[in-house]
C-alpha cells in the first residue's frame, strides 16, 4: 500500500505554508510516496508543487486537482510539461471538474457537460504531451480557432508522454471516464466495504476500452487516527463530513452526497444536507451516523489500523492519501509516523 498526503484545501494560504512545506518535507523523510497540491478556492495547486519540487528531492508531486474549467487545455498541458521538467519526472497531473459553486461563481464557466468537457481537455492535452500539433474541434474546444489567423502549433517543450493523468471523479458517469482514459483515480466518499458504488463504474469504463482495474491506479483519501477512544474521535470528525454532505456543491449537484448515497447511507446523507441546508448546522453534525464515519478511515489502536489498511487493499486501492490527525504539526507528523511503521510491519 503506499501512502500519499496533501497539502492546501479551501482555507489554505492563511499564514501556513511554511508549515505546509515542512509538513511535505518531513513525508519525504518518512517514506511517504507522494505529495499532492489541492485547489479549492485557497492557494491554486501549481505554485505550491512547484515550490516542493524544488524543496524535495524524491517524493512523487501532483496537483489534486488543477481544476480544467481554470485553464485551457493547453495552458493545462504546458504546465505540466514544466512541473515534469523541474521535478525530473516525479509530476503526476491530477484534474477534475469542481463543481457548479466554484466553476459558474469563481470562473465563470458553465458547468454544463464536466464529463465532456473532461475527455476533450485529456485529448488535448496528451495530443500535447506527445509533441504533436495540436488540432482537435469538439463541442467545447476548437483549435485552431476557426475563422481566425491562427494555425496548428505543437509546444516547443521536448515530448513527455508518459506522464501519468489521474482524474478526481464520483458520478457514475465520470468514473467511467476515468476507467477508460485515465491513469489513476483520485477517490474521496469511498468506503472500502462498499467499493463498487465506485469501482464498478471505473471497471465498465476500463473494459470498455479494452483495460481493466489493474491498469489504473486507485487512490483514495481518508483520515488516520491513532487512539484508544474512537468514540471521541469519531465525534471530532463527523462536522467535515457533515460539510462535505450539505455544502460541497449546491443543494441540487453535491457529487459527495450523491456517492454516499449510492454507498448505503441514502437517509443520512439526504438528512444531513437538508439540516445544513436550512441552516441547521449542529443537528447536520449531529445525524451523521458513527458508522459513516468509521467505514470510510482509519480509527483506532495499531492492530484496528493494520486491520483496516487489509481491508482497504482487499477492495482494490493502492494508494491512501491520508489526513493524518492532530492539531500541530509535530502531532500530524507523530500520527504520520507511526503510520509509516504500521504499513511497513
Amino acid at each position: 500500500m503506499k501512502i500519499h498526503v496533501t497539502i492546501g484545501g479551501p482555507a489554505s494560504g492563511r499564514g501556513d505554508w511554511d508549515e505546509q512545506v515542512e509538513y511535505a518535507v518531513e513525508a519525504e523523510k518518512l517514506g511517504v510516496d507522494a505529495v499532492w497540491s489541492a485547489e479549492a478556492w485557497g492557494m491554486d495547486a501549481v505554485t505550491t508543487i512547484a515550490f516542493l519540487a524544488a524543496r524535495t528531492t524524491r517524493i512523487g508531486l501532483g496537483t489534486g486537482i488543477m481544476q480544467i474549467s481554470a485553464r485551457t487545455p493547453v495552458t493545462t498541458a504546458m504546465t505540466a510539461l514544466s512541473l515534469a521538467a523541474i521535478s525530473k519526472d516525479r509530476f503526476r497531473l491530477g484534474l477534475g471538474a469542481s463543481g457548479p459553486q466554484v466553476v459558474e461563481g469563481l470562473h465563470g464557466q458553465a458547468f454544463a457537460d464536466p464529463v465532456g468537457r473532461m475527455r476533450e481537455t485529456i485529448e488535448i492535452v496528451r495530443r500535447a504531451f506527445a509533441g504533436e500539433k495540436i488540432v482537435h474541434e469538439g463541442k467545447h474546444f476548437v483549435l485552431p480557432r476557426p475563422g481566425g489567423e491562427g494555425k496548428a502549433l505543437r509546444l516547443s517543450q521536448p515530448a513527455n508522454p508518459g506522464i501519468p493523468i489521474h482524474l478526481a471523479t464520483l458520478s457514475p458517469k465520470a468514473l467511467r471516464l476515468t476507467g477508460e482514459v485515465a491513469d489513476g483515480w483520485l477517490g474521496t466518499s469511498f468506503l472500502p466495504t462498499q467499493a463498487d458504488a465506485h469501482l464498478a463504474h471505473i471497471a465498465e469504463g476500463a473494459a470498455s476500452a479494452g483495460r481493466s482495474l489493474d491498469d489504473i491506479e486507485i487512490g483514495v483519501s481518508a483520515a488516520v487516527a491513532f487512539t484508544d477512544d474512537p468514540v471521541r474521535t469519531v465525534a471530532a470528525m463527523k462536522p467535515q463530513l457533515a460539510f462535505t454532505l450539505g455544502a460541497m456543491g449546491s443543494p441540487t449537484t453535491n457529487f459527495y452526497n450523491a456517492a454516499f448515497r449510492r454507498a448505503g447511507f441514502e437517509d443520512a446523507a439526504v438528512d444531513v444536507q437538508r439540516l445544513w441546508v436550512q441552516g441547521k448546522r449542529a443537528e447536520a453534525v449531529e445525524r451523521v451516523p458513527d458508522e459513516m464515519v468509521l467505514a470510510g478511515n482509519l480509527i483506532g489502536d495499531d492492530a484496528a489500523v493494520r486491520d483496516r489498511l487489509a481491508v482497504y487493499r482487499g477492495a482494490g486501492v493502492n494508494s491512501l492519501h491520508v489526513a493524518p490527525a492532530g492539531r500541530q504539526l509535530a502531532e500530524r507528523l507523530e500520527c504520520l509516523g507511526r503510520l509509516m511503521s504500521v504499513v511497513r510491519g
